[in-house]
């Protein structure tokens, strides 16, 4: 059965979006945001979601806990900018039931 949760995701603008986001169809955040078309085309999965580049990094705003930093998602941001102690790459956050109501934002573009 299909469980739709919702996330709040504010722009690089700062425009904050309350979205829903299917828990069956393997999605990630970076892929989520990019169906709502809320960066512009080309700005955000540029390597395709596998930790490649870093621009699909966001800041977690609210207490969910999230699945541990694997060690690419790590690399990936010891060397980019804008990181903070809450950065995370949306590719590597897949969504689950147990994000609803997940707060980001989305890191400034490189």
């Amino acid at each position: 059965m299909s469980q739709d949760i919702t996330l709040k995701i504010t722009d690089r603008e700062g425009v904050m979006y309350e979205v829903l986001a299917p828990t069956d169809m393997a999605m990630n955040l970076m892929e989520v945001v990019r169906s709502y078309e809320l960066v512009p085309e080309g700005t955000i999965g540029i390597c395709g979601g596998i930790a490649m580049c870093a621009s699909c990094q966001c800041y977690i705003n609210s207490n969910h806990e999230l699945p541990a930093i694997n060690d690419d998602e790590e690399a990936m941001l010891s060397e980019a900018f804008f990181v903070e102690k809450n950065s995370r790459l949306g590719c590597q956050i897949s969504i689950t039931n147990e994000l609803d109501g997940l707060e980001v934002e989305l890191a400034p573009e490189c």
